[in-house]
Parts: C-alpha cells; sequence; structure tokens
C-alpha cells in the first residue's frame, strides 16, 4: 500500500432534479511507473492507481483505466446529471490490491 494516499471529492451539497453538477476528483498517490531506479540500482516497483470509477445510487457515471504515463496524483474533472436525491461513490484501484474509496450524498432542493 502506498503511504500517505488521500482522495478528495468535491460535489455540489444540492441541485435541482435533471440538473448537471460539476464532479471534482483528486488522490493523492506517487504513482510509481516502475521504470525508475533506487539509490543502489534497484527498479522500483510500479505503484499506480490503475482504476478510477465514480457511480451514482449504483449505475457507473465514469470509469477510467489508467496506465503507467499517469501523472502523480492524478485530477478528474467531469459533469454528471442528478436525475434525484442519492450519493456518489468514487472508487480508486491501485496496483497492489488497495482501494480508496469516498462518498458523497446530493439531496435534491
Amino acid at each position: 500500500m502506498a503511504s500517505g494516499v488521500r482522495p478528495r471529492v468535491k460535489v455540489p451539497k444540492s441541485a435541482s432534479a435533471g440538473d448537471v453538477i460539476t464532479i471534482k476528483c483528486l488522490i493523492s498517490h506517487p504513482m510509481e511507473s516502475g521504470q525508475r531506479k533506487d539509490s543502489d540500482g534497484n527498479v522500483i516497483p510500479q505503484s499506480i492507481i490503475n482504476n478510477f470509477t465514480c457511480s451514482f445510487n449504483g449505475e457507473t457515471v465514469v470509469n477510467i483505466e489508467m496506465k503507467a504515463a499517469i501523472s502523480t496524483n492524478p485530477y478528474f474533472e467531469f459533469d454528471a446529471m442528478v436525475p434525484e436525491a442519492g450519493e456518489f461513490e468514487f472508487v480508486w484501484d491501485d496496483d497492489d490490491g488497495s482501494t480508496y474509496t469516498d462518498t458523497k450524498a446530493i439531496s435534491i432542493g
């Protein structure tokens, strides 16, 4: 497990039914490509977030597959329509089998 990994998500607290909202997601992660060497000349193993998924009330909104060329601390910003009150779930999958999650509720107002 990479150390210091922290997901951060920004979602409006409320919206009107049918509104399109902007969601911002950032995860603090070193994203080691597996191509660098340490001071002893040993290859540092690859350690990247390889998949990101956002779902709303169980339905997939965004699914992104990442490769070794992705930057450190990947940031995603996307729009989503909110048909009803509910909960967004955000999941980041790491090469080492770790999963990082966050949830944000949104109400209809």
